[in-house]
């Protein structure tokens, strides 16, 4: 997209020419550059004085103060006594420079980012079926010229708008859609069949259609045996899903998993395609290994207009993940455990292996075990509102509270920087210049628009100036102008040799767009993956035998119904940006739960009534919205908003024991009419 006019008057134009988008944007995007001007930005530092207010203070005192307070936690409590929490709407450059920090000048293990709350468990499940992951393993474009399409837990039509496109041409031409939702979504009314499962039963749904698929022989036996390992296990694991069972557990008919797998069976080309409903759980990495376990037994991966892949859930989610802001990561998607690949980015960072810190703990772990021996007693947080976006979110903010040192950089007072002994004013997106890497792993150069405002620094020439406070400056010695592309050209030599190689990529190559892995300045980048082999140790990639398993919590006499969350159009993640838009909050102003007429009828409810929901981790108030439109067991609330409309104070913590993704998908709730809650807790 284009941005023109100054900084208080600009406006979005879309790029036709784009490959991707073709020039089209979102509601969210056509309105952002509302927050560029906006009175509630953050023009200078900010400390909390003796009193608990705020004071503007310069930039020396703000850094200052960021430095000592570190220093003096670590001297006490040990050098893993400071974390790092960063967020998958980091450039590239950012993102790395950010783990950098982390290892180097800090010397902590204590780093991870918000992206573990989102695609960590389709992430873990593609490594360990192919050996890498990447979104979308092949261009978006695709999509339009496959001829059925199998969408898991999305609803595209709202948290993506600008991809309806290619799904619309899919079906001018003859495509099928399927649509798995417990919720008859836009997206789900665009399709060729809806499968509403019960929350919770995705795995299920996967192997029952891998039973008809066997039993009805429209399986690839050829690309089985030469392309694949381990399909005689999960053969034998899916004879127990037969259709009356698994209609059984997941409510949806025998007749519509019967159709659901012939369309896929007989298909000439189909994708899967994964989103947050199917991974947001703490059985996410094995329900996406089962539903990988369908297109390898169908053939579909590496072929043309075929495949498996992820849908990516925020603006840098496949870059911010690959460059080692995540715990157990280095530059390159390397393993953080892996010697050569510590040894590898110790000599780009001009340091000892030894002095590289070993993994540490995951984002909710990490949150959930602050001012505990073991736990960190100082937090870091960039382009990250945790207080919103964390499950048990009640709980976590307590956590904050007992920290001895919290410093937020954000460009508006969010509710995490509310919390802040120090904050501190970061550019925003048309401010800087910078690379992301988008869901099919083309990697895009951000240009700058504007100047930032006076007292306003880049995050990463706070980053530089912070290191160099804590006696690390000579591994932070970028220059001041072209800051950006000087670190993202030691990121490409970092990420060399690694599964996300950047190392051919430079800033004028990147202009139009390549894909990783760019091994080498020649190299054309690689926008189709697996096509002749796996990055395997056998070249073949890997089944997974899945015995599905239940939530961590299911409904019962006492929380009778399920509560899932998502996204809504006109709002996005926490909301810091999005809440303070005219125009979006006039369409979406305030978190309203879908509810079935059925349990509104029993509840004596109408859709504008006020309600409270209730979960054993905590309450929170909605307007009620009355939709036939979803099933009769299940509720669903965004999550974009705090305080009393805060979703995640009912969120369950439960942790995926690969990916350590909480499940925010899916907990018991019972509906309280309002009132009543408060003379339960008097008694």
């Amino acid at each position: 997209m284009y941005v023109q006019g100054t900084r208080a008057k600009a406006t979005v134009t879309g790029n036709a020419t784009f490959p991707v988008n073709k020039g089209g944007l979102c509601v969210k995007g056509w309105t952002s550059t509302a927050t560029l001007a906006h009175p509630d930005r953050l023009l200078a530092p900010l400390i909390r004085n003796t009193a608990g207010e705020f004071v503007e203070a310069t930039w020396d005192e703000a850094l200052e103060r960021c430095a000592a307070a570190f220093q003096e936690v670590q001297e006490r409590h040990g050098i893993n006594a400071v974390g790092v929490f960063g967020g998958g709407s980091l450039t590239n450059e950012k993102a790395y420079l950010l783990g950098k920090f982390a290892r180097v000048a800090l010397r902590t293990s204590h780093i991870d980012y918000n992206g573990r709350f989102c695609m960590s468990s389709a992430a873990a499940a593609a490594q360990k079926a192919f050996g890498l992951d990447r979104g979308l393993p092949f261009p978006v474009a695709d999509i339009a010229r496959t001829d059925v399409l199998l969408l898991l837990g999305s609803n595209i039509a709202e948290t993506m708008p600008p991809m309806m496109q290619y799904i619309e041409a899919q079906r001018a031409n003859g495509g099928k859609l399927i649509v798995t939702d417990p919720r008859y979504t836009p997206t789900a009314r665009a399709a060729s069949l809806h499968l509403a499962l019960t929350p919770g039963s995705d795995a299920v749904l996967a192997n029952g259609l891998l039973h008809i698929l066997i039993r009805d022989g429209l399986l690839d036996h050829s690309y089985i045996l030469e392309r694949t390992e381990g399909f005689e296990r999960v053969r034998a694991m899916a004879a127990a899903y037969w259709p009356g069972r698994v209609e059984q557990l997941t409510g949806v008919p025998e007749s519509q998993l019967s159709e659901a797998a012939h369309l896929l069976g007989t298909a000439t080309s189909a994708m899967i395609l994964s989103a947050r409903g199917v991974e947001q759980q703490s059985q996410g990495v094995n329900n996406t290994l089962a539903y990988i376990n369908l297109a390898l037994a169908l053939g579909l991966v590496g072929r043309p207009y075929s495949g498996y892949g992820s849908l990516t859930g925020q603006g840098n989610g496949q870059g911010g993940r690959e460059h080692g802001q995540k715990a157990d990561q280095l530059p390159g998607y390397r393993s953080i455990n892996d010697f050569a690949a510590r040894s590898h980015i110790a000599q780009v960072w001009n340091i000892a292996e030894s002095d590289l810190p070993g993994p540490g703990k995951s984002a909710y772990e990490m949150l959930d075990q602050i001012g505990t021996n073991d736990g960190i007693h100082a937090l870091f947080v960039m382009g990250s509102n945790i207080v919103v976006s964390a499950p048990r979110a009640q709980h976590i903010q307590q956590r904050l509270q007992s920290l001895e040192t919290l410093v937020v950089a954000d460009f508006f007072l969010s509710e995490t920087a509310q919390m802040a002994d120090i904050v501190l004013p970061i550019t925003q997106w048309a401010e800087e210049e910078g690379t992301m890497t988008n869901l099919e792993g083309r990697v895009l150069l951000r240009q700058r628009a504007f100047d930032p405002p006076p007292g306003v620094r880049s995050d990463m020439h706070l980053l530089c100036d912070l290191a160099s406070r804590l006696g690390k400056g000579q591994f932070f010695n970028y220059r001041q102008e072209g800051m950006a592309e000087e670190v993202f050209a030691e990121l490409c030599r970092a990420s060399a040799g690694g599964i996300a190689d950047y190392s051919g990529m430079t800033y004028e190559k990147i202009r139009a767009g390549v894909f990783w892995p760019c091994p080498s300045l020649d190299h054309p980048g690689t926008p189709r993956l697996f096509q002749q082999s796996f990055p395997t140790p056998t070249g073949k990639a890997r089944f997974h035998a899945i015995r599905h398993q239940q939530p961590a919590e299911t409904i019962d006499s006492e929380y009778p119904l399920y509560l899932t969350t998502g996204r809504v159009l006109s709002q996005y993640q926490s909301g810091t940006q999005t809440r303070r838009i005219e125009q979006l909050c006039a369409n979406m102003p305030a978190a309203q739960v879908e509810m079935h007429p059925g349990v509104a009828q029993r509840y004596n409810l109408t859709t504008g009534d006020q309600v409270i929901l209730a979960t054993r981790r905590g309450s929170a108030t909605f307007a009620v919205k009355v939709t036939p439109d979803i099933r009769e067991d299940t509720i669903f609330a965004p999550f974009h908003w705090s305080g009393k409309q805060s979703i995640n104070r009912l969120t369950h913590p439960a942790l995926d024991p690969i990916s350590r993704m909480p499940e925010f998908k899916i907990c018991a709730v019972r509906i309280v009419l309002p009132g009543a809650l408060q003379e339960e807790e008097e008694v």
